[in-house]
């Protein structure tokens, strides 16, 4: 055996974009194995490099979007656009609010509405709801559909009225309760509910506001009747 077959291959140093130093092997002293090793490890290091250059920081998640309030006129707007691509003929038979943790309704404003509409020509009723909640339980943000039900014309809770009566906003129908009684039930219970229903009356052929004091229609404290044309005050209620 001759002493040039245990010659230890030369070495030679490469400086790296990092400006870190490795020892290479020449290719003309080297066996082919420990060659392609250190253009391994040579390239490991280089795409380490490029790695850490181009890391991008986590994203922060998007803040939840705070809930929106809206009049009665302002969710019907909304919604009579979704009940008019359901039949052409449709119209209106009630507004009303649904309580929610998102509002007290003490501005005329809340998180979610429910607007109900009748069509001859579909012999059916359907609601269309709008909801700016984040609450749990409430219904997906937006306008959303609620089910279909037979229309009867001689029904006095489906009495349908023509969208040019409502001239009067939810929250000019709460200024006008308050004058009449709402304001005593405010400052004896800050943190009572204020819930709005606008419906026909057939018995006096007016469109009404009807601004309730409580919970429920059933469990109300006070329940104020205004005008939806005028804005007029016509009774109390309860």
């Amino acid at each position: 055996m001759n002493m040039r077959d245990f010659v230890q291959p030369e070495t030679a140093a490469a400086v790296l974009e990092d400006g870190t130093r490795r020892m290479v092997l020449r290719a003309g002293r080297a066996p082919a194995r420990t060659i392609v090793a250190a253009a391994l490890l040579v390239i490991l290091a280089l795409l380490a490099g490029c790695d850490s250059n181009t890391a991008k920081p986590p994203q922060a998640k998007p803040e939840p979007k705070p809930p929106e309030l809206l009049t009665g006129r302002g969710a019907f707007q909304k919604v009579y656009i979704a009940a008019r691509n359901y039949a052409a003929d449709v119209k209106p038979f009630r507004i009303e609010s649904t309580p929610s943790t998102d509002g007290n309704g003490q501005d005329g404003k809340s998180a979610i509405w429910r607007a109900s509409f009748a069509s001859a020509a579909q012999h059916g009723v359907k609601p269309f709801l709008w909801s700016g909640s984040n609450a749990p339980d409430a219904p997906s943000r937006g306008v959303s559909p609620g089910n279909e039900d037979t229309y009867n014309p001689g029904n006095a809770s489906t009495q349908i009225f023509d969208v040019a009566f409502l001239k009067v906003d939810s929250d000019q129908a709460f200024a006008e309760a308050q004058k009449h009684g709402g304001d005593k039930v405010l400052e004896k219970d800050p943190i009572t509910s204020v819930l709005y229903v606008c419906e026909w009356n057939h018995n006096t052929n007016e469109l009404t506001w009807h601004v309730i004091y409580g919970a429920s229609r059933e469990t109300a404290k006070l329940t104020v009747t205004v005008n939806a044309s005028t804005g007029e005050f016509l009774r109390v209620e309860k």
